[in-house]
C-alpha cells in the first residue's frame, strides 16, 4: 500500500512536470513564432535611438518651370540628455550661443527623455551658430539636417504661394491647400545605446527622407512680374487702401497672374500682421462691382433677345426715376438719344436700368446665378468668399434697377473674372484653378495633370460674339479708350463703384476698376484691375485702372505670342489723345508714289533703287501721327 502510494505520487509528479514543460515549450514557440516581431520591436526601442533627418517640401514652379518656392538646407539642435555629463556647462554654453535663457536650456538638457529638440531657438540655425555649437564637441549634443522653405522672389505671388511654419507645415495659400502633397516623409539616423544612454559600438542605420511632390502652377512668371510692377506703381502714384490685379485664360480657367497690395514676404511672414498675410484680396475681398457688372446684364439681354444693340434706342436725360428713387447718369444732363450699343459704350446707368427692366427680376437674377455670382468659384485656394446677392423673392423695382448696373450687390474679383471669361469665350463657365500638374520629386515624372472643369454653358456663341463686339466698341469708342492698343483688338469695361460703410455710401470714396480681354475676336486672356480709393486723381475707372490693364495686356502680347490685327475697330480720338493713323501698304510702289501715300509720316530709307520692296510697320497698321515709317528700296 505504501509503495503503491509512492508510485502514484511519482507518476502524478512526473505528469505535472511534463505538462509544465509542454506549456513552456508551447509558450516559447508562440513567443518565437507569433510574437517575435512585437517583442523584437519592444526590445529594440529600449536600446535604439533615432536622430531625425528632415525631408524637403516639394518645389513649386510657374507654368514654364521657373522656381517659385524651394528649400534651403539648414541644421537643428537635438539633445540626448542621458549622454550629457556636465549639464550646467552645456546649458550655459548653448544658451550663450543661441541667445536663450539659461534656465530654459538647463531644463532641456536635464529632461527625462531619450531625445530632446530645442524649440524654437534650436531650429533652422544659421551656418555661423551651427559652427559654434559643433566646435563645442559635447557628448549628447547633435546637429541634424533640416529643410527651410525659401521663396527666391520674396513678396512676389505671396498670397497665392502662402507660407509655412517652423515645422514646415503649410499655413496658407498653395502651401496649405496642397500641404499633404508638398510635405515629405522625414528620415532618420538610427543608433544604439544602453539603458544609460551611452552609445553602443553597433552600426548605424540611415533611413533616407522622402521629399514631397513638386507642383507646377498655371501662373506665368513674366505676367506676374508685370502685375507686381504695375501694383507697385499704383501704390506709389495713388496711395490707395488696396489694389489688385487678376489675369486668367478664359478658355480653361487657368490663373495666369494674381497679385494684390498690401502683400508680404513669406520668407519673413512673422514681421506682418495676420490680416495682411491671410487675406488674398482677389478671392476674399467683396464689394459692389459697379459698371464692370454691366457685362452680365448685357449678356443676359442679348441671350434673351430683349434688345437690339444697333436698332433699339434709349433717351438719356441724365437720370431716371424708379419708384421714387432717382438714379443718375455719370454725365450731367445725360447722353441724349442713343442706340443701346452707345449705352454700353457710354456706361449709361439709366440705359442699363431699362435693360434690367426689360429682363425682369427673375430672369436677370437667374443669369447672375448662372454666371457664378453668389457662390464660390471653387478655386484651389483657402479663404474664398461668396459675395452677397438680393433674394429675388424680396427684390423690388429699385433693387432690380440698381442690380442692373452693379450696385447693391457684393461680388469678388475672381467671380467677376470667371463670369466675364464665360461671356467672351463662347458662353462656357469654367472653374478657375492654379495647380496645373504634380511631379514625382526624383524623376519629375508627371503624376497628376489638371484638366479644365466646365461648370455649365451659360450663353450661346452668337450672344458671346455680340457681347465681344460691344465691349471692343467700349475700348475703341467709349469709356475704355485708355486701354486701346494700336494694331491689336482689345475689349473691356470700366467700373467706378462707390464704397459702402455702415449701410451708407461714402463721399468721394470709390473702387475704380477695369476688366479687359484680348484679342477681342478670340480672347486668350482676361485681365481685371481694381484700385481702392486712389488719392489725387479723377475718380473714374477709365482714368486709373484702364491704363494699368493696357500695360498688362501689352506684356501679354509677347508672353502669349498674340498676333497683331488690322481688322479691329479704329479708335475714336478726342483732343487729349495721342492720335494714330492707319498707314497704306506701299510695297511695290515707286519711291515717289510711296511718299505721296505716306504724307504726314517721317520716312527713313535703306537700300538702293527706286522701288519699295519692304516697309515697317506693315501696311494697314496704326502708327502714331507723324511717326516713323521705314522703307527698304530695291
Amino acid at each position: 500500500m505504501f509503495f503503491s502510494d509512492i508510485h502514484t505520487r511519482i507518476r502524478f509528479f512526473f505528469l505535472l512536470v511534463l505538462c509544465i514543460l509542454i506549456i513552456i515549450v508551447i509558450r516559447v514557440f508562440y513567443i518565437q513564432v507569433f510574437s517575435y516581431d512585437k517583442l523584437s520591436n519592444l526590445a529594440e526601442s529600449l536600446w535604439s535611438r533615432e536622430l531625425p533627418v528632415g525631408a524637403d517640401r516639394g518645389e513649386i514652379y510657374d507654368r514654364n518651370g521657373k522656381v517659385l518656392a524651394t528649400n534651403l538646407t539648414t541644421t537643428s539642435l537635438v539633445l540626448i540628455p542621458n549622454q550629457i555629463e556636465n549639464k550646467e556647462e552645456v546649458a550655459q554654453k548653448l544658451s550663450e550661443i543661441l541667445g536663450s535663457d539659461y534656465e530654459d536650456m538647463f531644463a532641456h538638457v536635464s529632461k527625462k527623455t531619450s531625445i530632446e529638440r530645442v524649440h524654437p531657438e534650436g531650429r533652422q540655425l544659421s551656418y555661423d551658430i551651427a559652427s559654434q555649437i559643433d566646435e563645442l564637441g559635447f557628448d549628447g549634443v547633435y546637429l541634424v539636417k533640416e529643410s527651410k522653405r525659401y521663396y527666391p522672389y520674396g513678396s512676389l505671388l505671396s498670397h497665392v504661394l502662402g507660407y509655412v511654419g517652423i515645422d514646415n507645415q503649410g499655413l496658407s495659400g498653395i502651401e496649405l491647400t496642397y500641404d499633404e502633397y508638398l510635405t515629405g516623409e522625414d528620415g532618420a539616423i538610427k543608433y544604439f545605446s544602453d539603458g544609460k544612454g551611452n552609445r553602443l559600438e553597433l552600426s548605424e542605420v540611415y533611413e533616407e527622407p522622402q521629399n514631397g511632390v513638386n507642383i507646377t502652377l498655371t501662373i506665368d512668371l513674366d505676367l506676374q512680374l508685370a502685375a507686381e510692377r504695375e501694383l507697385d506703381n499704383i501704390m506709389l502714384k495713388y496711395t490707395p487702401e488696396h489694389a489688385l490685379i487678376l489675369a486668367m485664360d478664359p478658355n480653361t480657367g487657368e490663373i495666369l497672374a494674381m497679385a494684390s497690395r498690401p502683400n508680404f514676404d513669406p520668407n519673413n511672414y512673422q514681421d506682418y500682421d495676420t490680416e495682411t498675410i491671410n487675406r488674398n484680396l482677389p478671392i476674399w475681398m467683396t464689394y459692389e462691382p459697379g459698371s464692370t457688372f454691366k457685362i452680365t446684364t448685357l449678356a443676359a439681354s442679348l441671350e434673351e433677345q430683349t434688345v437690339n444693340l444697333f436698332e433699339d434706342t434709349f433717351y438719356d436725360g441724365g437720370s431716371v426715376n424708379v419708384d421714387g428713387a432717382t438714379i443718375h447718369c455719370w454725365k450731367s444732363g445725360g447722353h441724349g438719344a442713343q442706340t443701346y450699343l452707345e449705352v454700353v459704350e457710354n456706361s449709361c446707368n439709366p440705359g442699363f436700368v431699362s435693360l434690367g427692366q426689360k429682363l425682369g427680376t427673375n430672369t436677370l437674377m437667374s443669369y447672375i446665378s448662372k454666371f457664378g455670382f453668389g457662390e464660390k468659384t471653387g478655386i484651389d485656394l483657402n479663404g474664398e468668399s461668396t459675395g452677397i446677392l438680393f433674394n429675388p423673392d424680396k427684390m423690388g423695382v429699385v433693387e432690380l434697377a440698381t442690380t442692373s448696373f452693379g450696385q447693391g450687390i457684393s461680388v469678388t474679383p475672381i467671380q467677376q473674372v470667371t463670369a466675364v471669361s464665360a461671356v467672351v469665350n463662347g458662353g462656357s463657365l469654367y472653374e478657375p484653378y492654379l495647380v496645373k500638374s504634380m511631379q514625382e520629386p526624383e524623376t519629375n515624372l508627371i503624376i497628376y495633370l489638371k484638366e479644365p472643369v466646365l461648370r455649365r454653358k451659360v450663353i450661346s456663341e452668337e450672344t458671346s460674339k455680340l457681347a465681344r463686339y460691344a465691349l471692343e466698341s467700349v475700348v475703341a469708342n467709349g469709356s475704355g479708350r485708355n486701354a486701346y492698343i494700336e494694331n491689336y483688338r482689345v475689349g473691356g469695361k470700366t467700373g467706378t463703384a462707390q464704397k459702402v460703410e455702415d449701410g451708407h455710401y461714402m463721399d468721394g470714396n470709390y473702387i475704380l476698376s477695369f476688366i479687359g480681354f484680348m484679342p477681342a475676336d478670340n480672347p486668350e486672356i482676361v485681365v481685371y484691375v481694381a484700385v481702392d480709393h486712389p488719392v489725387g486723381v479723377v475718380q473714374y475707372g477709365g482714368t486709373v485702372a484702364a491704363p494699368v490693364a493696357k500695360s498688362i495686356l501689352e506684356t501679354a502680347i509677347s508672353v502669349l505670342d498674340i498676333e497683331s490685327s488690322t481688322e479691329g475697330m479704329a479708335k475714336e480720338y478726342n483732343w487729349m489723345d495721342t492720335k494714330y493713323m492707319q498707314i497704306s501698304d506701299v510695297t511695290g510702289m515707286s519711291l515717289e508714289e510711296a511718299k505721296e501715300n505716306l504724307k504726314g509720316f517721317s520716312l527713313e530709307y535703306s537700300g538702293d533703287g527706286t522701288k519699295v520692296i519692304y516697309q515697317s510697320p506693315s501696311g494697314n497698321s496704326y502708327v502714331k501721327e507723324g511717326g516713323v515709317v521705314k522703307l527698304m528700296l530695291g
